[in-house]
């Protein structure tokens, strides 16, 4: 066990963990739009920074999701230099994502209304790359990827166009804090809708019961289901509720 100090509480911690996982076990808020218990650790949107003092005195500042825990620790979490560096990172999303709500409801709390920034074009993606990382650890299809550098960095599949890789899963939308990727099944089709405007809707046959009727899952991901498995096809007649 660790022992160190978060925002004046003394806290004992397992060898290992990150500072943001330490405070959210005892009730410490963090903000952060890219962090999430089910994929690994990336420091994308940077909100989740907090000010550290090692146990030999230096001080510098981390972002929370990515760094661990230490013998000696003193963290911070709302000081001065953290209020005003969250602002303005806070303020640069703001400028990109100026109509998502959840950005705005976030900038709000820290107390950034409007942004000195000039505005991009109402973006809807706010580069978390959440996305990304959960179809390439948790569906192992890797369809999707950043793309691009500094303003015109991008969530895009190779060349803009529908990729084969695609399964259709929808674990990118589920995943999204800030629903900029839509997803809907109507009429035996599954529509995805990426926040990208060079990339068109990307559609996939919904496979349908064979004993109530229901469409339940894109056949191309039941496809890929049973390879991975090594299951046979037929195993994904029925729909789990029929099964």
């Amino acid at each position: 066990m660790v022992s160190l100090t978060i925002d004046g509480r003394k806290l004992q911690a397992e060898e290992g963990k990150t500072i943001l996982e330490v405070a959210r076990d005892v009730g410490i808020n963090i903000p952060t739009l890219c962090a999430t218990e089910s994929i690994s650790p990336y420091g994308a949107c940077r909100l989740c920074i907090v000010e550290i003092t090692r146990a030999d005195g230096r001080k510098r500042l981390v972002t929370s999701c990515l760094y661990p825990v230490e013998e000696g620790m003193i963290v911070q979490t709302t000081s001065e230099r953290i209020v005003r560096d969250r602002k303005m990172l806070m303020s640069l999303l703001l400028a990109r994502c100026s109509e998502v709500k959840e950005v705005k409801e976030m900038a709000k709390q820290m107390g950034v209304t409007e942004s000195p920034f000039a505005e991009r074009a109402k973006e809807k993606c706010v580069l978390c790359g959440l996305c990304v990382r959960a179809c390439q650890e948790v569906v192992g299809a890797s369809a999707i990827s950043l793309v691009n550098r500094g303003v015109d960095r991008q969530v895009a599949s190779p060349f803009y166009l529908q990729s084969d890789a695609c399964i259709g899963c929808g674990s990118c939308a589920y995943i999204c804090p800030v629903n900029a990727i839509s997803m809907e099944d109507k009429g035996g089709k599954r529509v995805l809708v990426m926040p990208n405007p060079e990339m068109k809707k990307v559609q996939f046959k919904l496979k349908k019961c064979k004993t109530c009727g229901k469409f339940w899952a894109p056949e191309k991901q039941i496809e890929f289901i049973a390879k991975k498995s090594g299951t046979p096809l037929t195993d994904y007649e029925c729909c789990p509720d029929c099964r």
